[in-house]
C-alpha cells in the first residue's frame, strides 16, 4: 500500500465530512517541469512498447496541471499498462486485478484535495473489471481513467481479450476468437459517462490535447488510447498510423467543426435521412449542408454513440479520435460530502460504540 492510500484510509473517518475535502485539489506555485514527475525506478516495457509514449505524454503534461507531486494519485490494477505509478514521481498504488476503479473511488471520495488517476487495460478493465469500471462511470466519481487498448493480454503473453476482434488467432483461440469484442467508447457512453475520449499512443499532440481536456473535467474521464504491443499484437492500429492509410481512415472530432476528414477534407459524417444512422460520404456541394457539426456538449448522448459505432472492428477504417462526449452533470464525491455535512448539522456526529451495540445484535450460543 502505497503512503498516499494509507494517509487517505487513516483520514477518512470523522475527517472526510470536514469542510476542507469539499474544497478542490489546491495548486502549487512551484515551478515544476517533466523530471519533476519521473520516479527513481527503471521503466521495464518491452522496447517499442507503446507504453512508453503514452507515459512520456503524461509526465509531460502534468506540470501544466499546477498541482503539486503530493496531491496526485495513480491507481493502477494489474497488466503491463498497471506498472504506471511506478514511473510517476507521485502518490500510487499497484492495485489488484480489475479493482482500480473502486479503489481510486474511496480515495477520491475521502480525499478530495487529490486528484486521482486511473491507468488500466483493456483486459483489466473490461473483462474482471468490467462491473466496477462501469459503476464508477454511472456514478461520475472525479476520476481520471487512462483505459489502454492493444486489443491482447500482454502479461500473461498474448492471449485474446476483450477488445481482439473476431476470428483472432492467439494462444488461447487457436482456431480464432468466437466473442465479439466490446467497443469501449460505446460501453462508456451507454454507462452515461460524462466524458468520453479516444487517442492514439504516438499522436503526442493529440494525446496531450486529449489528456488535458480530461483532467480539466469535473466527475469521471474515460480516455479510451490505442495502444500498440509489439510483441503479441504488433499492428494492431496500423491503418491509423500509417501517414497514407490514417488520412483517409482518422476522423478527428472538435468540438463545434464539421466532421470532416480525408485528403482536403473530401468526406464527411451525415445522419442517414431514413434510418437516423451515421454514414460517411463524399462530400459534394447538394449534401455539404448535411455534415455534421460534432458538439461533444450535447445532453443527449445519441450522437456520441453513433459515432463511436463507426469504425469497423476488423478495418477500423473511419475511426473517430477525439472527445466524444463532454457534459457537465453532478459529481458524486461532491454530492456524498454534503449529504454526510448534512447529517452532522441534523444528528450531531455520529457514535460508534452506539452502532455497534444498538438494537439490531444478536447472540451466538457457543
Amino acid at each position: 500500500m502505497s503512503e498516499a492510500m494509507s494517509g487517505a484510509l487513516s483520514g477518512a473517518g470523522a475527517g472526510a465530512v470536514a469542510n476542507e475535502l469539499l474544497t478542490l485539489v489546491p495548486k502549487t506555485e512551484a515551478k515544476q517541469s517533466m523530471k519533476d514527475f519521473k520516479s527513481d525506478q527503471e521503466v521495464r516495457w518491452c522496447p517499442g512498447c507503446g507504453d512508453y509514449a503514452v507515459l512520456a505524454a503524461v509526465q509531460g503534461f502534468m506540470p501544466d496541471l499546477g498541482l503539486a507531486k503530493e496531491n496526485i494519485v495513480f491507481v493502477s490494477g494489474i497488466g503491463c499498462s498497471s506498472r504506471f505509478p511506478y514511473y510517476m514521481n507521485t502518490y500510487g498504488m499497484h492495485s489488484i486485478h480489475g479493482r482500480a476503479p473502486a479503489i481510486a473511488t474511496g480515495l477520491a471520495t475521502s480525499r478530495r484535495d487529490l486528484s486521482v488517476w486511473v491507468v488500466t487495460g483493456d483486459g483489466d478493465s473490461l473483462s474482471i473489471g468490467g462491473n466496477h469500471l462501469i459503476h464508477a462511470l454511472r456514478r461520475n466519481v472525479n476520476l481520471k481513467i487512462l483505459l489502454f487498448n492493444n486489443r491482447i493480454y500482454g502479461l500473461t503473453k498474448g492471449q485474446y481479450s476483450p477488445t481482439s476482434e473476431v476470428g483472432k488467432i492467439t494462444k488461447s483461440t487457436p482456431m480464432g476468437s468466437l466473442d465479439a469484442p466490446f467497443n469501449p467508447v460505446s460501453l462508456a457512453i451507454g454507462a452515461e459517462a460524462s466524458f468520453v475520449a479516444r487517442t492514439v499512443d504516438s499522436d503526442r499532440k493529440h494525446l496531450t490535447s486529449v489528456l488535458r481536456a480530461a483532467a480539466d473535467h469535473p466527475g469521471t474521464a474515460l480516455v479510451e488510447i490505442y495502444q500498440n504491443c509489439n510483441i503479441f499484437n504488433d499492428g494492431a492500429f496500423e491503418v491509423l498510423k500509417d501517414k497514407d492509410q490514417a488520412q483517409e481512415a482518422v476522423i478527428r472530432l472538435e468540438d463545434g467543426q464539421p466532421i470532416r476528414f480525408g485528403t482536403d477534407s473530401a468526406k464527411g459524417v451525415v445522419r442517414d435521412e431514413r434510418t437516423g444512422d451515421l454514414e460517411v460520404v463524399e462530400v459534394t456541394p447538394e449534401n455539404e449542408s448535411r455534415v455534421l457539426v460534432h458538439d461533444a456538449s450535447a445532453a443527449s448522448p445519441t450522437t456520441a454513440f453513433a459515432l463511436s459505432r463507426l469504425a469497423d472492428p476488423d478495418t477500423l477504417h473511419h475511426t473517430p479520435i477525439g472527445v466524444f462526449r463532454n457534459v457537465r452533470r453532478p459529481v458524486y464525491d461532491t454530492l456524498m460530502n454534503e449529504q454526510l455535512d448534512r447529517a452532522v448539522e441534523q444528528r450531531g456526529k455520529g457514535d460508534l460504540s452506539a452502532l455497534l451495540t444498538g438494537s439490531d445484535t444478536w447472540t451466538v450460543a457457543g
